[in-house]
């Protein structure tokens, strides 16, 4: 395999935007800096934000489609998030001190039947993934073209949030390297697991609509639901778009 990163991405609200990034640092034993550095309570949220709490507590794609829409900047010098969505006005807000004025900003494109935003959250030095270590999703752009083939048209990347997609590799190829040790520009990761996927992969990331039942197209043709690995930054450095990707 010849293997190159194709994009980086970051999250920093966990599922309320994207944001691109050419380069990024990244510190053995964290997550990519500032990806989902804060998370939406909801109603029935029990987190309490002193530890990493699962997904279930926090507003995501697989109960608000239209969040999958969303995409971010973040000003890191002064916190402050900008989220822009197509059936929204663009918002400008710190998460840290003015979560009320995003929860009326974002109620418009909540499921009247589903539970309402309440706040944002954090939990200090802890990126709020769906799992309880601090990982980052490795995805591959064969895996997302073999299930264009079964849709019979394009399907976003964006669709599946990850943070480093790579290209050169065949189809589910990823999966092959569970168990194994990976470099990337100057930054070494061991490959955990397979990542299982939720109904917000069936969500257009361009529109916020669901458009393509991607978890019954992988288990008809594969057999399980699982797109992308997660991986676990064991060496600190520095990874950049291009970089090639190095099975050690």
């Amino acid at each position: 395999m010849s293997l190159t990163v194709t994009a980086l991405w970051r999250h920093p609200i966990k599922a309320h935007g994207r944001e691109a990034l050419q380069r990024t640092a990244l510190e053995a034993g964290k997550c990519m800096p500032w990806d989902r550095h804060w998370a939406v309570t909801h109603e029935a949220t029990k987190a309490g934000g002193s530890e990493w709490a699962r997904c279930i507590n926090f507003s995501r794609g697989a109960s608000a489609p239209r969040l999958m829409a969303l995409t971010t900047h973040l000003d890191e010098a002064t916190g402050v998030v900008t989220l822009s969505h197509p059936d929204l006005p663009d918002l400008s807000f710190n998460p840290d001190t003015e979560a009320d004025r995003f929860v009326n900003w974002v109620r418009p494109i909540m499921p009247e039947n589903r539970r309402q935003s309440t706040g944002i959250l954090k939990v200090p030095g802890v990126g709020l993934t769906d799992s309880s270590w601090p990982s980052l999703s490795l995805v591959n752009l064969a895996s997302n073209a073999a299930l264009e083939n079964v849709h019979g048209s394009a399907l976003s990347m964006n669709r599946w949030r990850g943070n480093i997609h790579f290209d050169g590799a065949a189809a589910w190829e990823e999966f092959e390297l569970v168990g194994r040790k990976l470099r990337i520009g100057t930054v070494e990761f061991e490959v955990r697991e397979r990542i299982e996927r939720c109904s917000a992969t069936t969500v257009d990331p361009a529109n916020g609509q669901a458009d393509f039942d991607t978890l019954k197209a992988l288990r008809d043709n594969w057999g399980h639901t699982d797109f992308g690995v997660k991986i676990f930054v064991t060496k600190s450095g520095d990874i950049a778009v291009g970089d090639t990707i190095e099975v050690l």
